[in-house]
């Protein structure tokens, strides 16, 4: 039996608000499209997510896990930085989900149980007949691993490579994610929002659902001073 959320120390819920249908593809168009396929082909087997913060490896990670729950699938996202606070039995019992995504790769520990708790995982997974999406800041060839067996299986996977969005295609992302909720969205206030908000699509379009819910709520229109009383900036 598939053990539940409130069994595991590590935070594990998914945030529904993080999907493909608000992701802003941009340049990464092909890469999302494959991420969409992921999670309804069985066969999938493992891979490396690849991107500088604030691509959107987090987001794209758990828009594929609730892809993979719609269709029917049991899926878990875990982040390694977090679970670096507990100890590396953290890892264990996960291998009745599928798919496993493991974000923050180069989070994990440099230490040798905490390897070993990695591989023992991707064993277990692979074992079972699960799929893994790892989501990294580098390709695991570039990281340093203590473990050679580690090492060498993460090496193998085929590395999926997310380009950063620009500002052009930050604005844009803003500026479609507004129209599509009746929401006017100001030039000065786009440029506002782009020079203070995180670079991760994910974040920033709930920064934008925010300030949606306090326009309609205050019924303000979008100005500088609106946006900075409501995002404490």
């Amino acid at each position: 039996m598939t053990q539940t959320p409130s069994q595991f120390p590590l935070r594990i819920l998914l945030r529904d608000e993080a999907g493909f249908d608000n992701f802003h593809a941009g340049p990464n168009d092909a890469l999302v499209r494959r991420l969409q396929a992921w999670p309804l082909a069985p066969e999938s087997g493992a891979v490396v997510l690849c991107g500088e913060a604030g691509a959107g490896k987090s987001h794209l990670l758990n828009a594929v896990c609730l892809a993979a729950e719609a269709a029917g699938y049991d899926p878990v996202s875990i982040s390694l930085r977090e679970a670096a606070s507990l100890a590396p039995e953290a890892l264990q019992g996960f291998e009745g989900f599928d798919p496993v995504c493991l974000d923050d790769l180069e989070g994990l520990p440099d230490d040798t149980a905490w390897q070993e708790a990695l591989l023992h995982l991707f064993n277990r997974v692979q074992d079972a007949g699960g799929r893994i999406l790892i989501a990294s800041r580098q390709p695991p060839a570039a990281l340093t691993w203590g473990l050679p067996d580690l090492a060498s299986r993460l090496r193998a996977l085929p590395v999926w490579q997310l380009c950063l969005p620009d500002d052009d295609q930050r604005a844009a992302m803003l500026g479609a994610r507004a129209a599509n909720r009746g929401l006017a969205m100001p030039e000065e206030v786009t440029r506002y929002i782009l020079r203070r908000a995180p670079r991760d699509p994910g974040q920033l379009l709930g920064l934008l659902d925010r300030l949606d819910e306090a326009s309609l709520q205050h019924q303000r229109r979008l100005t500088v001073p609106f946006v900075r009383q409501v995002l404490g900036w």
